[in-house]
Parts: structure tokens; C-alpha cells; sequence
């Protein structure tokens, strides 16, 4: 009874981790909790005395644990290209412009970002102050326009629409930089297409418009998104399909 009653309380356990998962990860939780129960029954097989069995089974079975262990716990799935997989692990967007480097996590659907060029080059965003953020802003409008509608986009992602409340800008103009002019003002290179994307070099038309739509999902105006974004986007899924 008490047996049962362990196992009944593990497998609860594990469903309620496997649930929390992201689902793009529940795939490799699947194979990571099916090779903890064998090793656990591996266990109770050598407290039982059935030691002679589990010798067996390890030497059968240590030729394929060689080979696929170390995907399992990366959590890349056996047989899936290794190397050659198209789709970068981490599942991230990238775009950059002449001031700002940003990141967007698909899974979280958090930003994080870098100050390339300016006063404050080499600080990270999560890193500056109320001020700071305002600041960074104008020498972004001043120096480049991309920059300053990138920067919107983190800000109105990070604290919605309170942060204008404190623009200089806000006063004498009915519309931020990006509502006036969603676009951008160069074209995509493949490289930043497949960044944008969360692509490798190699990607398919498929995988293209699959990317697309994932990352379209995340970033969308009309899901609480950025028009400046959503038209980078679209910009790089044009320049990978041209």
C-alpha cells in the first residue's frame, strides 16, 4: 500500500511539472520523465534482490543510453537533425538597429535588450532607471528613428502606456514615432531576416512561414503588440521567400 501511495503522489507531481512546462518543451519533459521512471525502476529492481536482471537490462540497453542520453537532457529530441536543425534553440527574435540591440523570448514573450551606440553603450535596458529610459529616448529620436520606435516597443511592452506620461515629446505631438511611421528606413539583409525570425541559415519555405506566424502571434497589434515590429516581421519573411 504505502508502494502505491508513493507512486500515486510522484505521478501527481510530475503532471503538475509537466503541465507548467512551455509547450514547445513538454516533448523532451516527456522523454526526460520517461527516463527517470526507468531509472527508478532500475532502483527498485536492485533493493529487491533482482540484481542479476538489472545487469541484463543495462547491458542491453547502454549502447542506446550512449547515444540519445545527452540529447535528453539537453532536451533536444533524437533524430531531429542535431547540427542541422534549421530553428535556433532558445526560441528567440532578434532585431537590431544602429542604436539598440533586442531580444524577444517566444516563450515568455519578455524583451531584453543592449545599448550599442550612444552615451550609454554597453548598458543593458533592464539596467537603466525612469529617467535613464527618457533620456536614451531622445538621443534616440535626435540620432536615429528606428532606434527611438524600437525603444518604444520595449517600453510600451515592459510598462504599457504609464512611461509617457513622462515624455517631453508626448505634449506636443498626438502620436509616438511609431504610430507615425510603422516602417523603417533600410532593407534586410538575409542574416537580419533570419534573426528576426528566430531562423538558421538553411531554413526552408516552410519553416519560414511557420516562423512567421509564430512570431506574429507573439508581436501582433492587435494582440497588445507593436506596429513597428509586426512590420519587421514581414519585411524579414518577404526577404527570406524573394
Amino acid at each position: 500500500m504505502p508502494l502505491t501511495l508513493l507512486v500515486v503522489v510522484m505521478t501527481a507531481i510530475a503532471w503538475v511539472w509537466l503541465r507548467s512546462q512551455p509547450p514547445s518543451q513538454r516533448k523532451p519533459a516527456i522523454l526526460k520523465l520517461a527516463l527517470i521512471a526507468g531509472i527508478l525502476i532500475l532502483v527498485l529492481l536492485a533493493i529487491t534482490g533482482r540484481l542479476s536482471l538489472v545487469f541484463a537490462l543495462l547491458v542491453f540497453l547502454f549502447p542506446l543510453l550512449r547515444r540519445v542520453l545527452p540529447s535528453l537532457l539537453s532536451g533536444r529530441m533524437p533524430g531531429s537533425g542535431g547540427d542541422e536543425a534549421t530553428v535556433k534553440q532558445g526560441n528567440q527574435s532578434h532585431v537590431s538597429s544602429d542604436i539598440l540591440s533586442m531580444t524577444l523570448d517566444h516563450d515568455s514573450e519578455t524583451m531584453s535588450g543592449d545599448v550599442l551606440k550612444g552615451p550609454m553603450a554597453g548598458r543593458g535596458l533592464a539596467d537603466l532607471g525612469e529617467s535613464e529610459f527618457i533620456e536614451l529616448l531622445q538621443y534616440c529620436r535626435a540620432h536615429d528613428e528606428d532606434s527611438a520606435r524600437l525603444l518604444e516597443t520595449y517600453l510600451d511592452r515592459r510598462f504599457g502606456d504609464s512611461w509617457r506620461t513622462d515624455d517631453p515629446a508626448g505634449d506636443d505631438s498626438e502620436e509616438s514615432s511609431e504610430r507615425k511611421n510603422p516602417g523603417h528606413g533600410g532593407s534586410l539583409t538575409d542574416r537580419e531576416a533570419l534573426d528576426i525570425l528566430g531562423l538558421e541559415a538553411g531554413a526552408s519555405r516552410d519553416e519560414i512561414v511557420q516562423a512567421h506566424r509564430r512570431v506574429m502571434q507573439k508581436i501582433h497589434p492587435d494582440h497588445g503588440g507593436s506596429n513597428y515590429l509586426a512590420a519587421r516581421v514581414n519585411e524579414a519573411k518577404e526577404q527570406l521567400m524573394s
